[in-house]
């Protein structure tokens, strides 16, 4: 019998007729998806349904993939409630539990609301591995918050876009640094399909914090997955949300490796998608894995600390220090123009109202800052 989406009772009619159909193993039929639709390397499956409040997706087959998640019409609407999925490996048959997506809002690739065409809301993506079957339930905020429009379950399958990288190595940076750059893994080390990022980068003028960041989803990953993982992140930020590019200037595996995030150079500063109100004169390091759960290895502090102190060396700023910036729109902890004292080295949660890059990763970041501290003055 085929696992139903527990309804609660918000309407009697619904919630009768939702009892009926389960005793006899249907699936509720409001909540039939329809519209299956496959752009290089994601497949889009839409929810529709007349209840305003739930939508669910029965179990099924799919084509492979490897990461979902969940993206609205709407950029700047908030999920509220529950988003669940469970999947089925292609390599052992075997189905999941339930897994909960995380709903912390991902930076909006633009700032303004004149620039948001084509841009969708989403939650963080979740790494499954292998999969070919998966089951989805949505439930608006204690069963009654009105869902946003136009939900989609979004299948990212990474070996579907493994174009070679075509984007010509950086000039070296003219700016005198007092650190060494470390060895980042540049995106054709991950096989960056660059046909599908369609405009240039985007330069500020400087790199006054280095925001640290985690993916959340899992940490169950093999670091020889981590090429498939960025590359699946990239799929979701450009083809299931409308970025232009993934968000991050740089990610580290939980070994310690740190690969080329966004392109554009990574001694230049570009700008990126990873702290909204902030995105100017900052740069994001993202580190694979949920670390609410997961412990920061030494690699992975080591990793981040020399990504922040040659980035900011650049500059001659001091990673122990902080600076004071300007909000650049009202973000949901600041307002626009609003002044705020950050450290150089800081969390996306000090930026931005979310709980990234987790509280343990969060915590270690005096350590981060005195490791980049002692690196620029080693």
């Amino acid at each position: 019998m085929t696992e139903q989406f527990p309804f609660r009772r918000t309407a009697r009619i619904a919630a009768a007729t939702a009892v009926a159909l389960a005793s006899l193993g249907l699936t509720f039929p409001s909540q039939a998806a329809a519209e299956i639709s496959t752009v290089d390397g994601v497949r889009s499956i839409a929810l529709h349904g007349p209840d305003p409040v739930r939508r669910a997706l029965s179990a099924r087959s799919t084509e492979p993939f490897s990461m979902l998640g969940v993206t609205w019409d709407d950029p700047r609407a908030l999920l509220g409630g529950t988003a669940q999925v469970r999947t089925r490996s292609s390599v052992t048959g075997a189905w999941s539990g339930w897994r909960e997506l995380d709903l912390d809002v991902r930076t909006p690739e633009v700032g303004s609301d004149s620039d948001t065409a084509g841009v969708r809301a989403g939650t963080q993506p979740l790494w499954t591995g292998p999969s070919d079957g998966v089951q989805v339930r949505v439930t608006g905020q204690h069963g009654r918050s009105k869902l946003p429009g136009g939900l989609r379950v979004e299948l990212v399958d990474p070996t579907a876009a493994e174009a070679l990288a075509r984007s010509a190595p950086s000039a070296p940076s003219a700016v005198v640094n007092t650190a060494p750059q470390p060895a980042v893994v540049p995106r054709s080390g991950w096989n960056a399909d660059e046909s599908l990022v369609k405009d240039p980068a985007t330069y500020t003028t400087d790199t006054k914090v280095v925001f640290a960041h985690h993916t959340a989803g899992t940490n169950d990953y093999t670091c020889d997955q981590s090429p498939d993982i960025i590359r699946a992140i990239f799929l979701y930020h450009v083809q299931s949300q409308g970025w232009n590019d993934i968000g991050y200037q740089f990610l580290v595996d939980k070994c310690g490796t740190v690969f080329e995030g966004r392109a554009g150079g990574i001694d230049k500063p570009v700008l990126g998608a990873q702290t909204y109100g902030f995105n100017t004169d900052t740069t994001g390091v993202a580190v694979l894995g949920n670390y609410n759960d997961a412990i920061s290895s030494q690699p992975v502090l080591d990793a981040v600390a020399a990504v922040a102190a040659w980035k900011l060396g650049m500059y001659g700023y001091d990673a122990a220090a902080t600076v004071q910036l300007s909000a650049a729109a009202d973000n949901g902890k600041y307002t626009k123009g609003q002044k705020v004292t950050l450290n150089r080295i800081s969390g996306h949660r000090d930026g931005y109202p979310t709980e990234c890059p987790g509280n343990n990763l969060y915590a270690d970041l005096a350590t981060v800052r005195a490791l980049a501290s002692a690196a620029q003055t080693g």
